[in-house]
């Protein structure tokens, strides 16, 4: 019944959207300077979706395919479940890609990541849609602390495509 309800007040509020929860795992490697040296573990657990699907269909409004993003990070040597917060936008016909930003804190020092899946093609989706590669930037300072590469694991998809909902 709670379900229902959470519908009924959605639609009353002109407020439909949808959510999905995806995770993507890899590895990153810190620049220099920024910690030790060698490729070690990253994954991020996010959720996203668009607030609202008439403005997400909107090509000329401000949040076409924009969805809002939220979940937790790990990078080993830096971070082990950090909130996160920040936003996905499908940059298919503008850019070819997907763009992944989002912001975090560890100990006191902001940090942005901004993470793409490029060069994406109708014949490419299979390498396009599972790879991402990411920079880590502290916005203290402006450096680039560490350069990655996730993947959407294929085996996840069922989860994945299970996880949708209004929201």
């Amino acid at each position: 019944m709670g379900r229902i309800n959470d519908l009924k007040n959605m639609l009353s509020e002109k407020r439909v959207g949808f959510l999905m929860d995806e995770v993507m795992t890899g590895e990153h490697e810190f620049e220099p300077g920024h910690g030790e040296p060698g490729k070690k573990f990253m994954e991020f657990r996010v959720t996203w979706g668009p607030k609202r699907l008439g403005e997400f269909a909107n090509p000329i409004g401000g949040k076409f395919m924009y969805n809002d993003l939220y979940g937790y990070v790990d990078i080993e040597g830096l971070c082990q479940n950090a909130p996160v917060e920040g936003s996905l936008e499908l940059l298919y016909f503008s850019e070819g890609k997907i763009r992944y930003s989002f912001d975090f804190e560890v100990d006191g020092t902001p940090y942005h990541f901004i993470g793409e899946k490029r060069d994406i093609r109708p014949w490419n989706l299979h390498r396009t849609h599972t790879t991402c590669y990411g920079e880590l930037i502290d916005t203290s300072t402006g450096e680039v602390v560490s350069r990655s590469v996730t993947h959407f694991r294929l085996h996840t998809a069922p989860a994945f495509m299970a996880s949708m909902r209004l929201g």
